[in-house]
């Protein structure tokens, strides 16, 4: 069965929708932009750039590459649970006026509005941008392998972490706690610890079965590794009230 999608055929009047069609213009410039859902000005860094197919359909672009209208979402779970939401509570006929349909329909709503058309948004959105974030970590771990910059395992990566310093520590999200804590008992004050995967994607990357403790060395591939875990963080985030 092909997967259910969520289409909205409504586009905001441009009459009373002055500041959305005003944020909508705006160059793709500078280090901030403005979620189309909570009007928030954010680092890039921390949102999600989602374009329009040529079938209508929502395209997520994390490396804010693609041509055409950029549509910016803040990278966070309560802001991209509104989609399933939304098709829940059709399906269960909720009331209008709950928490789920409302905000649902404002993120379809809100790709349309900032589209100026009809816009196919995918009903796991939440699940799908998980799913290309990791692979995206993924990714920045083996290539920082690959250029010699990672070094895993815990004797390895706590020795490489206390005589050459790094600039991220990447543990396995299931990995044990009193583990990652003894591991990181010898890690310099300040270290930036991340755990977007779990150990055996971990071990994937190293051609292993399992990998808790990796040490990832200075530069631009740790600084971009951080900003993807960051972003993943935030989608796996819902609040208390979600």
């Amino acid at each position: 069965m092909p997967p259910r999608r969520l289409t909205t055929t409504e586009i905001a009047d441009p009459a009373t929708c002055v500041d959305s069609d005003v944020a909508s213009d705006e160059a793709e410039t500078g280090p901030l932009r403005r979620c189309i859902v909570t009007r928030q000005r954010l680092p890039k860094e921390q949102m999600i750039r989602f374009v329009v197919g040529p079938d209508g359909r929502l395209v997520p672009d994390l490396g804010a590459k693609l041509p055409g209208r950029g549509m910016w979402l803040s990278a966070s779970g309560d802001v991209l649970e509104f989609a399933g939401q939304e098709e829940r509570a059709g399906d269960q006929k909720a009331a209008p006026e709950s928490r789920g349909g409302r905000q649902g329909r404002q993120l379809v709503r809100a790709f349309a509005r900032e589209a100026r058309a009809p816009v196919v948004v995918p009903h796991d959105l939440g699940s799908l941008l998980q799913a290309a974030l990791i692979q995206r970590t993924g990714e920045l771990i083996g290539l920082a392998r690959r250029a010699g910059q990672a070094v895993a395992g815990f004797e390895k990566a706590r020795e490489h972490l206390r005589t050459t310093g790094a600039r991220l520590v990447v543990q396995a999200r299931d990995g044990s706690a009193a583990e990652r804590t003894r591991f990181l008992s010898g890690a310099p004050p300040g270290t930036e610890v991340i755990d977007p995967l779990t150990g055996e994607e971990l071990g994937r990357v190293f051609g292993r079965d399992y990998v808790v403790h990796v040490a990832i060395a200075p530069g631009r591939l740790a600084d971009r590794l951080a900003t993807e875990a960051a972003r993943l963080a935030g989608i796996r985030t819902r609040s208390a009230e979600t």
